[in-house]
Protein backbone atom coordinates (compact mmCIF):
# COMPACT_ATOMS: atom_id res chain seq x y z
CA UNK A 1 0.00 0.00 0.00
CA UNK A 2 1.10 3.39 -0.49
CA UNK A 3 1.61 6.16 1.50
CA UNK A 4 -0.78 7.99 0.76
CA UNK A 5 -3.55 4.74 1.17
CA UNK A 6 -2.26 4.54 4.67
CA UNK A 7 -2.47 8.20 5.65
CA UNK A 8 -5.79 7.99 4.06
CA UNK A 9 -6.81 5.04 6.23
CA UNK A 10 -5.38 6.63 9.58
CA UNK A 11 -7.79 9.36 8.99
CA UNK A 12 -10.41 6.96 8.10
CA UNK A 13 -10.32 5.08 10.90
CA UNK A 14 -9.34 8.03 13.51
CA UNK A 15 -12.78 9.90 11.85
CA UNK A 16 -14.55 6.84 13.12
CA UNK A 17 -12.99 6.76 16.50
CA UNK A 18 -13.86 10.59 16.46
CA UNK A 19 -17.45 10.19 15.40
CA UNK A 20 -18.26 6.70 17.30
CA UNK A 21 -16.90 7.88 20.75
CA UNK A 22 -18.84 10.91 20.33
CA UNK A 23 -22.04 9.48 19.96
CA UNK A 24 -21.87 6.58 22.58
CA UNK A 25 -20.59 9.24 25.33
CA UNK A 26 -23.25 11.31 24.49
CA UNK A 27 -25.86 8.37 24.40
CA UNK A 28 -24.91 6.81 27.52
CA UNK A 29 -23.88 10.63 29.57
CA UNK A 30 -27.34 10.93 28.11
CA UNK A 31 -29.22 8.34 29.03
CA UNK A 32 -27.44 8.21 33.16
CA UNK A 33 -29.10 11.77 32.79
CA UNK A 34 -32.24 11.01 31.95
CA UNK A 35 -32.29 8.56 34.33
CA UNK A 36 -32.76 10.70 37.07
CA UNK A 37 -29.88 8.48 39.37
CA UNK A 38 -27.06 10.40 40.71
CA UNK A 39 -25.25 7.73 40.95
CA UNK A 40 -25.31 6.72 37.23
CA UNK A 41 -24.22 10.13 36.29
CA UNK A 42 -21.50 9.41 38.78
CA UNK A 43 -20.21 6.47 37.13
CA UNK A 44 -21.04 7.31 33.66
CA UNK A 45 -19.33 10.80 33.54
CA UNK A 46 -16.12 9.68 35.44
CA UNK A 47 -15.93 6.85 32.26
CA UNK A 48 -17.09 9.48 29.60
CA UNK A 49 -13.97 11.72 30.64
CA UNK A 50 -11.61 8.96 30.28
CA UNK A 51 -13.18 7.98 26.57
CA UNK A 52 -12.32 11.91 26.15
CA UNK A 53 -9.03 11.64 27.29
CA UNK A 54 -8.17 8.07 25.73
CA UNK A 55 -9.96 8.42 22.51
CA UNK A 56 -11.23 11.77 21.48
CA UNK A 57 -8.11 13.95 22.22
CA UNK A 58 -5.70 11.62 20.18
CA UNK A 59 -8.21 11.33 17.14
CA UNK A 60 -8.71 14.97 17.42
CA UNK A 61 -5.10 15.35 16.98
CA UNK A 62 -4.74 12.67 14.07
CA UNK A 63 -7.52 14.17 11.94
CA UNK A 64 -5.72 17.54 11.75
CA UNK A 65 -2.51 15.95 11.14
CA UNK A 66 -3.26 13.76 8.34
CA UNK A 67 -6.24 16.00 7.15
CA UNK A 68 -3.64 18.66 6.17
CA UNK A 69 -1.30 15.66 5.15
CA UNK A 70 -3.69 14.43 2.86
CA UNK A 71 -5.18 17.99 1.38
CA UNK A 72 -1.37 19.06 0.51
CA UNK A 73 -0.95 15.63 -1.31
CA UNK A 74 -4.12 16.42 -3.35
CA UNK A 75 -3.14 19.51 -4.18
CA UNK A 76 -6.19 21.10 -2.78
CA UNK A 77 -5.58 24.75 -2.11
CA UNK A 78 -5.33 25.65 1.74
CA UNK A 79 -7.51 28.95 0.02
CA UNK A 80 -10.31 26.89 -1.80
CA UNK A 81 -14.24 27.11 -0.55
CA UNK A 82 -13.93 23.35 0.88
CA UNK A 83 -10.47 23.62 2.99
CA UNK A 84 -12.00 26.90 5.01
CA UNK A 85 -15.61 24.93 4.62
CA UNK A 86 -13.44 21.99 6.51
CA UNK A 87 -10.93 23.48 8.70
CA UNK A 88 -14.16 26.17 9.87
CA UNK A 89 -16.15 23.18 10.78
CA UNK A 90 -13.30 21.54 12.51
CA UNK A 91 -12.80 24.83 14.65
CA UNK A 92 -16.30 24.81 15.40
CA UNK A 93 -16.55 21.47 16.31
CA UNK A 94 -13.12 22.36 18.71
CA UNK A 95 -14.90 25.61 20.20
CA UNK A 96 -17.81 23.09 21.28
CA UNK A 97 -15.98 20.23 22.30
CA UNK A 98 -14.12 21.92 24.56
CA UNK A 99 -16.87 23.47 26.90
CA UNK A 100 -18.21 19.93 26.55
CA UNK A 101 -15.34 18.20 28.37
CA UNK A 102 -14.92 20.80 30.77
CA UNK A 103 -18.88 20.50 31.52
CA UNK A 104 -18.40 16.90 31.77
CA UNK A 105 -15.44 17.02 34.41
CA UNK A 106 -17.10 19.73 36.38
CA UNK A 107 -20.71 17.36 36.38
CA UNK A 108 -18.02 14.27 37.27
CA UNK A 109 -16.41 17.03 40.44
CA UNK A 110 -19.86 17.99 41.87
CA UNK A 111 -21.31 14.68 41.41
CA UNK A 112 -18.32 13.47 43.82
CA UNK A 113 -18.94 16.15 46.08
CA UNK A 114 -22.02 14.94 46.54
CA UNK A 115 -24.02 17.41 44.64
CA UNK A 116 -27.62 16.62 42.72
CA UNK A 117 -29.30 16.87 40.27
CA UNK A 118 -30.55 20.75 40.45
CA UNK A 119 -27.12 22.04 40.64
CA UNK A 120 -25.65 19.97 37.65
CA UNK A 121 -29.07 20.29 35.30
CA UNK A 122 -27.65 23.92 34.09
CA UNK A 123 -24.65 22.28 33.11
CA UNK A 124 -26.07 19.59 31.07
CA UNK A 125 -28.48 21.96 29.30
CA UNK A 126 -25.23 23.65 28.08
CA UNK A 127 -24.06 20.56 27.28
CA UNK A 128 -26.93 19.13 24.88
CA UNK A 129 -26.75 23.01 23.61
CA UNK A 130 -23.31 22.42 22.52
CA UNK A 131 -23.21 18.68 21.25
CA UNK A 132 -26.35 19.17 18.54
CA UNK A 133 -24.56 21.67 16.55
CA UNK A 134 -21.13 19.88 16.66
CA UNK A 135 -22.32 16.32 15.89
CA UNK A 136 -24.10 18.26 12.55
CA UNK A 137 -20.88 20.11 12.02
CA UNK A 138 -19.19 16.67 11.81
CA UNK A 139 -21.75 15.29 9.39
CA UNK A 140 -21.31 18.49 7.31
CA UNK A 141 -17.46 17.31 7.46
CA UNK A 142 -18.04 13.73 6.38
CA UNK A 143 -19.99 14.75 3.49
CA UNK A 144 -17.03 17.27 2.73
CA UNK A 145 -14.37 14.46 2.90
CA UNK A 146 -16.20 12.25 0.91
CA UNK A 147 -17.46 14.56 -1.72
CA UNK A 148 -14.59 17.22 -1.72
CA UNK A 149 -17.58 19.95 -2.76
CA UNK A 150 -15.40 22.89 -3.66
CA UNK A 151 -11.84 21.43 -3.07
CA UNK A 152 -10.93 22.32 -6.94
CA UNK A 153 -11.57 24.87 -9.12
Amino acid sequence: MTTYLWIKLIHILSATVLFGTGMGTAFFMLKAYLSNSDAAMLETSKHVVQADWFFTTPAVVVQLLTGIWLTSHLAISFTSYWFVAVIGLYAFVGACWIPVVWIQIRVNRLLQEGAKRDSYRPLMRAWTALGIPAFASVLMLFYLMVSKYGAYP
